[in-house]
């Protein structure tokens, strides 16, 4: 109890510290300062961001390519060094890591109508039922088609071409008339009972994927109809005219096709379906969609280094290109902001308004994750786009490109010594979004987060000055934006973007991620650009830019400076909840335990310093890492009591690279299979105080470094998340090592 009382006091102090401060720009000259704020333009950004708006960008799609043609062609006018689109083959068999690569998928036409079937406008011979019946036998797809049957349309429900999100991806082509039945959520075995659903489409509130196996492979329908609605937030199902993308399994044995539609629309059918039994209502769906061999495509550009020996160290700027039309805040938002990152420091250092960092800055529009997958383990040959230049360096005006093969090196992840990562940061009012700015995982303890705060505590400070009194000196206002504060928030560790790819333990690459939630229109056709508010660009734009910039030019006084930095004020009254949290289930244990981690913590990410600041002496790196002053590993003390199999270390193998669940493939859950394990480790569908089954896993492998035994490893991840039994560790650890992800520590 003595060292949480501790903990207590100095939190109290810090926060008073906190508040009397002053309030001048960090870590940066404030000349450095007012050129990104003067610069740095919103409305520039936002005009990209309708540009993007317009192509539906699903992975290896035409969509896609010209979106990536549009960053490409604006990189170029804004005098980026190495611009090129790379491309990796992506056919549902070459793996980059743990990454199945998912085949392109690209659609020509999609529409769903309601129709009304005449079998009286004809006398249908024998011959013609024999003959239809033995189509159906051949054919389930076909439902109710005969030789002898008029279609009447009667009503569009759904169009691609006016509204893409309509069409669920890796839907495949169909052209089929059939009839409907409401299955409810469609996703158990329950929901079909007495319904006969074989040759007809169903009515689902699931998303596609979910049902498919399901419905088309045990069941017999011809196809999906569902009206999903959001992610599960204050909002869900608020607005009925929206509609939210749909995907299908890309994997799945039981190719179909989905359409998705409005909760308004869903109500509509279901009123034609009194007892969702028999199909009074009939479709026409037509599809011509599919999945083929195509490429990841990621654009990249860089801003090389100055620093002879330095500028092979690269900070990153990173986002997500795909996403459905138009996909305006989730996530053309964070490719337009890293653009504008690109134009703005590019300027500034053409017109020596800011110095050229010693680190090269690199700029990355990838798939989401997958893509960013396939460029980490850099195993495939890539095409670079490059500009001719002369003799003197200098690009030749006119010149047609230069396209050249370019094999990338596994090397490539290690000089990249930190990310700005950001996906969604423009949400206007209208989304009801909070803005993040997110810490990263506890197994990655690192400096670079509390850099990212102290910039948007910075604009936090003057945007509510601004907000509250009319005047500020840097009260990162865009002419077309709002004028409210930012009030973004410093937050734990959340999963959901690429920023899991860098964090994992493969790579190790710290990730600073800003990013807007909630969003109530994230996913559906309603997140348009109107929606988008300059201002919030304007300002997630600085706060990257300053991180990122900052990083790259960091040296003996950056470093210096880093270690006064005030983020860990915030982790200590996370720290102080959650022993609260854990004393009230009591768990004495696991609070002392908590304690421990935190001081840890802290010590790592001073540790972390030292390893960014290499122009630093060993004295200096002592001073900044006390007793270790080559860098940086957390030695988690022992705090439960160890026996048995609790004292077995792990360590993860170097091969294959990546997180067990990527995106649309769960390297895990294949591999298990594969060895013919039907039950998963308990841990997978563990819920913990503040985490969750994925989260805990994705830290259990992390931690498990070679140096740590499974109670260590338990500890940590209960620190973070909240206490987990030993035994269901031990359970996902010896799985792992099962499918040749670790081994055991002799």
């Amino acid at each position: 109890m003595r060292r949480l009382l501790v903990v207590t006091m100095v939190m109290g102090s810090g926060f008073a510290a906190g508040a009397v401060r002053a309030q001048k720009p960090p870590l940066l000259p404030e000349k450095d300062v007012a050129a990104l704020a003067n610069e740095l333009s919103g409305e520039t950004a936002k005009r990209n961001l309708e540009g993007i708006g317009r192509f539906h960008r699903q992975r290896g799609s035409r969509g896609f390519h010209e979106a990536a043609e549009l960053v490409a062609e604006r990189l170029r006018a804004y005098g980026l060094s190495d611009v090129a689109i790379l491309q990796f083959p992506a056919e549902g068999k070459i793996f980059y890591g743990t990454q199945r690569s998912r085949p392109a998928w690209d659609v020509e036409f999609a529409e769903l109508w309601q129709v009304n079937l005449d079998f009286d406008s004809c006398e249908e011979t024998e011959e013609q039922k024999r003959r239809d019946e033995e189509r159906r036998k051949e054919d389930p797809t076909r439902g109710e088609a005969s030789d002898c049957l008029v279609e009447k349309k009667v009503k569009l429900i759904a169009s691609y071409a006016a509204e893409p999100v309509t069409l669920a991806e890796d839907s495949q082509s169909a052209n089929i008339v059939a009839g409907l039945v409401d299955v409810g959520e469609g996703t158990k075995e329950s929901d079909y009972a007495g319904k006969k659903v074989k040759g007809k489409f169903v009515l689902v509130s699931a998303q596609p994927g979910a049902v498919q196996d399901l419905a088309v492979g045990k069941f017999g329908a011809v196809g999906i109809v569902s009206y999903a609605q959001n992610q599960r937030t204050a909002w869900s199902g608020e607005n009925e005219d929206a509609i939210r993308w749909g995907h299908l399994e890309t994997f799945s044995a039981n190719k179909t096709f989905a359409f998705m539609i409005s909760l308004k629309q869903a109500r509509e059918m279901r009123a034609l379906l009194p007892l969702g039994r028999a199909p009074d209502i009939a479709l026409r769906a037509v599809v011509k969609a599919g999945q083929h061999a195509g490429n990841y495509e990621v654009v990249t550009a860089t801003i090389p280094g100055a620093d002879a020996k330095l500028k092979e160290e690269e900070i990153a700027f990173s986002c997500h290109l795909d996403h459905q039309r138009p996909g305006a805040n989730d996530n053309a938002s964070g490719c337009v902001t890293i653009l504008e990152v690109a134009r703005t420091l590019q300027k500034l250092i053409n017109e020596k308004k800011l110095e050229r960092p010693a680190r090269t800055i690199r700029f990355i529009w990838p798939p989401e994750i997958e893509g960013t997958m396939a460029l980490l383990n850099g195993r495939a040959q890539v095409i670079a786009e490059l500009d001719p230049v002369d003799s003197k360096g200098e690009i030749i005006p006119g010149a047609e490109k230069i396209h050249t093969p370019i094999a990338l090196s596994l090397e490539f992840p290690k000089r990249i010594k930190a990310v700005v990562h950001m996906d969604m940061v423009g949400g206007g009012p209208e989304t009801k979004a909070v803005f993040h700015v997110t810490r990263g995982p506890m197994s990655l303890p690192s400096f670079v987060h509390d850099v990212a705060w102290a910039f948007a505590e910075f604009v936090n400070e003057e945007s509510y000055k601004f907000a509250a009194t009319g005047a500020a000196q840097y009260p990162f206002v865009a002419p077309e934006g709002g004028k409210e504060p930012l009030r973004a928030e410093y937050s734990a560790f959340t999963m959901g973007s690429d920023h899991d790819v860098y964090q994992d333990s493969s790579f190790g690459i710290p990730a600073i991620y800003l990013n807007d939630w909630p969003d109530r229109y994230i996913h559906t056709n309603f997140d348009t650009a109107a929606n988008i508010d300059t201002t919030k660009l304007k300002r997630a734009a600085f706060i990257g830019a300053a991180s990122g910039y900052f990083l790259a030019g960091m040296g003996e006084e950056g470093a210096g400076e880093a270690v006064n930095l005030h983020g860990w004020m915030i982790r200590q009254e996370t720290l102080w909840r959650k022993i609260r949290d854990v004393g009230l289930i009591g768990d004495n244990l696991d609070a002392n335990n908590m304690a421990f981690k935190e001081s840890d913590l802290n010590l790592a990410m001073r540790c972390s310093i030292a390893s960014l600041g290499t122009n630093l002496s060993r004295g200096q790196r002592e001073v900044m890492c006390p007793g270790a002053p080559e860098a940086p590993a957390a030695r988690i003390p022992l705090i439960g009591s160890a026996s048995g199999e609790g004292l077995n270390v792990f360590r993860r193998k170097g091969e294959p690279r990546g997180p067990m669940v990527v995106f649309g493939y769960d390297y895990f859950g294949a591999e298990w299979a594969k060895r013919g394990q039907t039950t998963k480790p308990r841990l997978l569908s563990y819920e913990g105080l503040w985490g969750v089954g994925e989260e805990y896993a994705y830290e259990v492998l992390n931690f498990a470094d070679g140096k740590r035994n499974a109670q260590e490893i338990r500890d940590a991840v209960s620190a973070e998340y909240g206490p987990v039994p030993l035994e269901m560790v031990l359970e996902y650890l010896k799985a792992l090592e099962k499918i040749g992800i670790v081994e055991t520590v002799k």
